[in-house]
């Protein structure tokens, strides 16, 4: 069975949210949207949005360390928000594992937000209706686009390209490769899930105490696997997700 998914580099991730803006963008003007923005510029601003950056502070001085943690739907193998739903608005769509939902079907009764261990459902507050990542489902087959722009919005806009997009259940996709290579790690899995999206670990580096580098000090890198951070200390998969 073909599991699309999102694979996202937190070590080359750098908050920038270009991948918010052209995710809202793009469902803004597609068959999601329109995504209301109720109040967006006040002191309590409230809006839809499929994807979010949070930001983390980890570590203390000198090997304290900043993380910027994209999170959206993570389209999991076994979605509790599926079979909650009263009246089957929420599916997985058995071609490509996509969970999506019918907004024709949906009465905005929030059993599936409340079933998401992960907050990734948000409801649209103008349309009463439940909405999340679609993993641009209306672009990813749209053969009047070129073939590189059949990619979610938000893997095109990474300027690092921090975000990787393919089908994790083939070993020989980019995605699969990722994560065989780097450890990637499934968010909160204890859940059991099985969230089809990955997040690739971060590579910490030593502080430099005498400033500039001066000292020589190198980076850590994936061989340390000891050091702060490495699959330890930063290991982002036990942090409270919920927005």
């Amino acid at each position: 069975m073909t599991q699309m998914a999102l694979v996202i580099d937190l070590n080359v991730c750098v908050g920038c949210h270009a991948c918010v803006t052209s995710c809202k963008e793009w469902n803004t003007s597609g068959e999601a949207g329109s995504l209301a923005d109720q109040r967006p510029y006040d002191a309590d601003p409230s809006g839809t949005f499929f994807n979010r950056v949070q930001t983390y502070e980890a570590g203390e001085f000198p090997l304290a360390d900043t993380i910027h943690f994209p999170k959206s739907c993570l389209h999991c193998e076994d979605p509790p928000c599926v079979p909650v739903c009263p009246t089957g608005a929420s599916y997985k769509r058995k071609e490509d594992g996509l969970v999506l939902v019918d907004f024709d079907k949906c009465i905005g009764c929030k059993y599936c937000a409340w079933a998401c261990p992960y907050g990734a459902r948000e409801l649209d507050e103008a349309r009463k209706e439940m909405t999340k990542c679609t993993l641009c489902a209306d672009r990813i087959y749209n053969e009047a686009l070129p073939e590189r722009d059949r990619k979610p919005a938000c893997v095109l806009a990474c300027p690092t390209s921090a975000r990787l997009f393919g089908d994790i259940h083939d070993p020989e996709s980019v995605v699969s490769k990722a994560i065989e290579e780097r450890g990637g790690y499934q968010l909160m899995p204890e859940w059991d899930t099985k969230p089809a999206n990955h997040y690739l670990p971060r590579r910490p580096v030593n502080a430099c105490s005498s400033g500039g580098g001066s000292c020589g000090c190198q980076s850590q890198g994936a061989e340390a696997p000891d050091a702060p951070g490495a699959h330890g200390e930063l290991n982002l998969a036990s942090m409270a997700v919920r927005v």
